[in-house]
């Protein structure tokens, strides 16, 4: 699997999606395509703290837990995958009651992904959903205090 920097991480080519995992995806099954996907050299994956989708509050932030149980079952595997999040912006209240990008919620956010996957780093933080109503240079300021306390690459 060829590779390539994306800002200070190197990735696979291919990412893994995880939308689906702790819903129409199960565990095991879960389990089973995290592993396929390392072996093939898929060491990328997608997560973000709304999934699974479609949204739904009663199943938010079950795909974390699902990759931080497999990342807890696979000890090493952290060390060998790149895992992608998102903070999801205002979009119904399903996600941290639809905050939006302010600095605590990025925060918080961030806080509960980590927790969830189980792991004290996140290599790829990503934006879900446009927020327009903090200032961007706010919503910069609090991604980039991330990066300087270590808990986003």
């Amino acid at each position: 699997m060829d590779r390539r920097k994306l800002g200070t991480i190197e990735v696979s080519d291919v990412c893994l999606g995880t939308m689906t995992f702790g819903r129409d995806t199960g565990r095991d099954d879960a389990f089973a395509q995290m592993d396929r996907a390392l072996d093939a050299g898929i060491s990328f994956f997608d997560t973000a703290e709304m999934y699974p989708v479609p949204p739904q509050a009663a199943f938010y932030g079950r795909t974390e837990e699902v990759i931080g149980a497999w990342l807890s079952a696979r000890p090493g595997a952290r060390d060998r995958v790149q895992i992608a999040s998102k903070i999801s912006g205002p979009n119904g209240g399903h996600s941290r009651g639809g905050k939006g990008f302010e600095p605590d919620n990025i925060a918080d956010a961030v806080d509960g992904s980590l927790k969830r996957l189980g792991t004290d780093r996140i290599d790829l933080y990503q934006l879900h959903f446009p927020d327009r109503r903090t200032p961007l240079e706010e919503t910069l300021g609090a991604l980039t205090e991330l990066v300087d306390e270590g808990k986003v690459r």
